[in-house]
């Protein structure tokens, strides 16, 4: 089957996740990575558990599942990127490469002569992109940055959380590291734009992305309404600013989303639940109405809600045309029939854990599917594969490079 990206080969020296999910990303699309480990260690997130993969006996093996979640796909060869042969070994491999990926920190790699200037000496179409937390340039360029500190420093936390006012109040990081990912993500197009740049025209080119300047930007509309308003946006938890009823309520057995859209939909809801008169009171007749007095109608709602099971509502909503929804833990996500449908989990075969679940790639292309094919690699599971096929080492090369602790 042909691949998007078949015939592009990418070294990848970042680890943890912002740069391994770009490159999971390549490889999912044809990619051919070559996934740069530390010796004796690897990954940092090889290390990230529990959970990690069960063999067939559901034993625990080596492998952590945070691990598992970034990195398949990919060739694993362990190099020293301290020493001078193994700085010598990447110079050889970037000849074979289109793009390299890498988050050290802010001239780090130019101690090692493997930064863009001296790599472009090498192979002057090169497409090199580094991750930061704060970018090449600026005050805070040299700081280390985790998604946790950017979600607070980029403005995400301060609309993320319960109203100030209610009880649990306060500043909430989401539950992912959704500013890594959001990284990786805008890594991928961005290294793909620089490829279609170079086919054109020959060029290669360097990309700087920074945690700060993605978190930044994915703030979208609540960004530009300060922008156009002078006015800080609040925190209002499950809770729309500009729409009632636009949030959570608990039902008898677990919680719902009810998200109406319009007055019709509100009367809706509430002739659903048997309270009609909700519709007909003057003060909640409109949506500014509402929105206006919210602290009176949303007890009343979560009150009517509470007296039916979350099923019943699912139900009974969705018949009648009002916009709703579980909250589903990740365990009934997996067991949701439309997420069984579209085919999200994929069983790859491992070389210890026998086989691996992994999320598919959402990317679905007709004729150049994203494809997972690789499980992700044992550390250095395929440095003889590499260094030999790739860059011609013979085995007696190898072993004496592995005997002084370089791979």
């Amino acid at each position: 089957m042909p691949k998007a990206l078949g015939h592009i080969r990418v070294l990848d020296l970042s680890r943890v996740l912002a740069g391994p999910w770009c490159s999971q990303n390549l490889a999912d699309l044809g990619a051919d990575v070559i996934k740069i480990e530390r010796p004796g260690s690897g990954d940092d997130t090889r290390a990230w558990g529990p959970p990690y993969a069960r063999d067939g006996a559901g034993v625990d093996t080596s492998e952590a599942a945070y691990y598992l979640a970034a990195n398949r796909g990919k060739r694993s060869v362990t190099v020293d990127i301290a020493r001078a042969e193994g700085q010598a070994l990447l110079r050889e491999l970037v000849r074979h490469c289109d793009v390299v990926l890498e988050n050290y920190k802010v001239g780090q790699l130019k101690r090692y002569g493997l930064d863009y200037d001296s790599l472009k000496a090498i192979k002057p179409d090169l497409v090199y992109c580094s991750v930061t937390g704060f970018g090449q340039d600026g005050p805070y360029a040299h700081r280390a940055g985790y998604d946790f500190l950017i979600q607070g420093m980029g403005g995400l936390m301060s609309v993320t959380g319960e109203r100030d006012d209610l009880p649990g109040g306060g500043p909430q990081k989401v539950g992912v590291a959704l500013t890594d990912l959001m990284t990786g993500m805008y890594a991928t197009i961005a290294v793909m734009a620089a490829l279609t740049h170079r086919d054109r025209s020959g060029s290669g080119q360097y990309i700087d992305m920074a945690l700060l300047d993605v978190q930044v930007a994915m703030l979208a509309n609540v960004g530009s309404n300060y922008l156009n308003s002078g006015k800080p946006p609040k925190r209002w938890g499950n809770a729309h600013p500009n729409i009632v009823p636009y949030q959570t309520f608990a039902c008898n057995d677990g919680y719902i989303i009810v998200a109406t859209g319009n007055d019709g939909q509100y009367q809706k809801f509430v002739e659903t639940g048997g309270r009609p008169e909700l519709a007909n009171d003057p003060r909640f007749a409109t949506n500014p109405l509402r929105v206006q007095h919210r602290d009176t109608l949303v007890p009343l709602l979560a009150a009517m809600v509470s007296t039916q099971s979350r099923a019943y509502w699912i139900a009974e909503l969705e018949a009648v045309g009002v916009p709703c929804g579980p909250i589903n833990d990740v365990g009934e996500v997996y067991q949701d029939p439309q997420v069984q449908a579209r085919g999200l989990v994929v069983e790859l075969p491992h070389p210890t854990a026998g086989t691996v679940k992994l999320v598919r790639s959402p990317m679905k292309l007709s004729a150049t599917p994203a494809l997972a094919e690789l499980a992700p690699p044992l550390l250095g599971q395929h440095t003889e594969e590499v260094l030999g096929q790739l860059l011609g080492h013979s085995a007696a090369d190898i072993a004496a490079l592995r005997a002084k602790g370089v791979l």
